[in-house]
């Protein structure tokens, strides 16, 4: 799939996703293991409101200050998502304008 911008898991790919733009990221650390290994890209669509999210969707999301490329475990009235990694560690519940992209391909 071509993309637009090539990046990480940071506030300036989430601002590329927020623009539209479809983005190459690369993530960092175990946390996502066996789905994603450290170093893997993955290409991730913007999150518009129409964009349809569900439980274990991976996306570039902000939690606390941090950016994460990781899974939503839990999904409350359609607008509370519960962002986690792999091995069931809970980042924290956010709303949908904290989520930019949802990862449509694992490189």
């Amino acid at each position: 799939m071509n993309y637009d911008f090539e990046g990480k898991e940071n506030a300036i790919t989430a601002e590329h996703l927020k623009n539209g733009e479809i983005c190459k990221i690369v993530g960092y650390g175990q946390s996502m293991t066996p789905i994603l290994k450290s170093g893997q890209p993955v290409i991730c669509k913007p999150v518009t409101k129409d964009t349809l999210l569900k439980k274990n969707d991976i996306v570039l999301c902000k939690v606390k200050g941090n950016y994460y490329l990781h899974k939503i475990s839990a999904i409350k009235n359609g607008v509370s998502y519960q962002i986690s990694n792999n091995h069931g560690h809970v980042n924290g519940t956010i709303n949908k304008n904290n989520i930019f992209g949802i990862v449509v391909e694992i490189l």
